[in-house]
């Protein structure tokens, strides 16, 4: 047995802080961490730069992608906004030797684990509480009210998933978070495991 590239899934209510987290293991050199970029089916913010922050595709696009079965995952997060982890993307970071880390959904986190269960960990990054992260989306002002209190309403959903997770960490000293997260993505990586039956 042969340690292989992994596969290092974050997934969280929004506000939780997964991305602070992710963030904070791609600077560890040691890890030999490469971000994987999602396809997202909207338009992108202010400031967001293609092929960076995401792939943006667009909603036909996207839906041809679907069709073409080019993605490993994908799920409509929102009506008409869909985001997913492109095969190739994850093909090509493998390619290059490195373990690949993602920022994603807790359905998209869920099945890549299932998809590729000994190469992967599935980390639950979990808030101090829901009025917690109404506070922390409030203080991004990034979203407008409506938006907030689509997440909040969903994170209550999201949170019930968090026993499916391998690793749970609960995000309320980030220092302490960061530090779990490294201990553990740390062990992880160093495992050998088998080579995965793939789909």
């Amino acid at each position: 047995m042969e340690v292989l590239p992994k596969l290092i899934v974050f997934s969280a209510p929004s506000g939780a802080g997964k991305t602070t987290l992710v963030r904070h293991l791609l600077t560890k050199e040691e890890l030999n961490l490469a971000f994987s970029i999602s396809a997202a089916s909207r338009e992108a913010r202010g400031g967001e730069i293609d092929g960076k922050d995401y792939y943006f595709l667009g909603i036909k696009e996207f839906k041809n992608r679907i069709r073409a079965n080019d993605f490993l995952e994908f799920e409509e997060v929102y009506q008409d906004q869909f985001y997913g982890t492109l095969k190739q993307e994850v093909e090509r970071l493998w390619g290059e030797g490195k373990n690949v880390i993602f920022d994603i959904d807790v359905v998209g986190g869920l099945r890549l684990k299932k998809k590729f269960p000994n190469r992967t960990i599935a980390i639950f990054v979990k808030p101090p509480s829901i009025n917690e992260l109404q506070i922390r989306l409030k203080k991004r002002k990034t979203e407008t009210a409506e938006k907030i209190a689509m997440r909040v309403a969903k994170a209550s959903t999201e949170m019930a998933t968090a026993p499916q997770f391998d690793v749970i960490i609960k995000n309320d000293d980030l220092d302490a978070a960061k530090e779990l997260a490294y201990k553990t993505v740390h062990e992880f990586i160093n495992k050998k495991v088998s080579n995965d039956e793939e789909e």
